[in-house]
């Protein structure tokens, strides 16, 4: 019998190296007491091969084929392909122990956005998934990802999948692993940024490779990953090492203003909290004092209170005005927008004309 897997075969069974040693003993009339007189080694041994308890050695295999007459090649082979389908059959069971955990993973998602290949048995599928996240098991995936250093903004409306949350951070991960970053330099991320706030007037065209340009320079890799269905996520900072940070942005509001506040509040993890700074945490397990600090962070590298407060205090939140201090502080007038609504200066519902909307290219 076979088993098939998108169009490879594979047996559901090992035909063991101590079957095929009996079989060419008998083509040749031979005895064990034969065998061990000819090869020199023990009965005990020559019993331990012919029921599989040993394994044939390289050495073995040379005497094999001066007893017996079979290459060594053969007897090799025949050793090593026995080894791999008993550890196949032994992942089989282990696949199909594992396989309700797949269920957590979105899947479908991870297909229609190119991150999986689209496989229909359930065990392969489930292998694939174990390969994009590049562990061995299910065991794996728990000692990893629960533990993982991240800081993220997250919605708490709504349930949340750790499957999915961590799917989302595996493909920030692989899009990080392919740009090319200086060390970490917390000055020249520091300086950095000022040229980066004024990139909220422009295009995604323009800003994007500029943003990643500037930060790869100061040693933070910045990628654009999709939000995943039950994640909720904004953003997300981690280490990769001491050298390098991941800032991983999903565009889930879609506007200029949440986008780039999430920058800077990500960016301000990278400037004021630790390297090893544990914050994911299940669904609730921000730490607020530092969520309040990289708020602020934002907020103040945005535009100044001194600044947004004079404004306030001065003028009326009407379009122009609005439009007018935005280009007074070098800065996207939807950001001045999404700063009054949240201060409760403006209605949520006024002025969103003067946001930008993004959209990615598979929608």
């Amino acid at each position: 019998m076979v088993n098939k897997v998108e169009g490879v075969y594979s047996p559901d069974y090992a035909v063991t190296p101590g079957e095929m040693l009996e079989y060419e003993m008998e083509v040749r009339g031979m005895t064990q007491q034969e065998l061990v007189r000819r090869t020199g080694v023990s009965a005990k041994h020559i019993n331990e091969l012919l029921s599989s308890k040993s394994p044939i050695s390289p050495t073995m295999a040379i005497k094999l084929e001066r007893a017996i007459g079979m290459p060594v090649q053969y007897w090799l082979n025949l050793e090593a392909n026995y080894q791999e389908v008993v550890a196949r059959l032994e992942e089989e069971k282990r696949l199909e122990a594992d396989l309700g955990w797949l269920s957590n993973i979105p899947y479908r998602k991870m297909v229609s956005l190119g991150w999986v290949a689209d496989i229909k048995d359930t065990k392969g599928r489930l292998s694939e998934v174990l390969r994009f996240f590049g562990i061995a098991s299910v065991r794996q995936w728990q000692q990893m990802w629960p533990n993982l250093s991240v800081a993220y903004r997250q919605t708490q409306k709504y349930d949340v999948s750790p499957e999915a949350v961590s799917a989302w951070l595996r493909q920030g991960e692989i899009q990080a692993g392919q740009l090319n970053c200086q060390p970490f330099d917390k000055k020249a991320f520091r300086a950095a940024l000022d040229d980066i706030r004024f990139l909220s007037t422009k295009s995604p065209d323009v800003f994007l490779p500029e943003l990643k340009q500037l930060c790869a320079g100061a040693g933070v890799a910045v990628v654009f990953v999709p939000c995943l269905p039950k994640t909720g996520v904004s953003g997300a900072t981690r280490w990769v090492n001491k050298d390098k940070a991941i800032i991983q942005l999903s565009l889930r509001y879609k506007s200029d203003d949440h986008l780039w506040f999430t920058f800077f509040h990500e960016a301000g993890h990278i400037l004021l909290h630790g390297k090893k700074e544990m914050f994911l945490e299940g669904t609730n397990g921000l730490d607020n004092e530092k969520e309040e600090e990289a708020n602020r962070f934002a907020s103040n590298e945005l535009i100044s209170g001194k600044a947004l407060k004079v404004f306030i205090d001065k003028h009326k939140p009407t379009k122009d005005n609005i439009i007018c201090f935005a280009d007074e502080v070098g800065i996207s007038a939807g950001i001045v927008v999404g700063q009054l609504q949240h201060r409760g200066i403006l209605p949520r519902s006024h002025c969103n004309d003067l946001k930008q909307f993004y959209t990615w290219d598979h929608e």
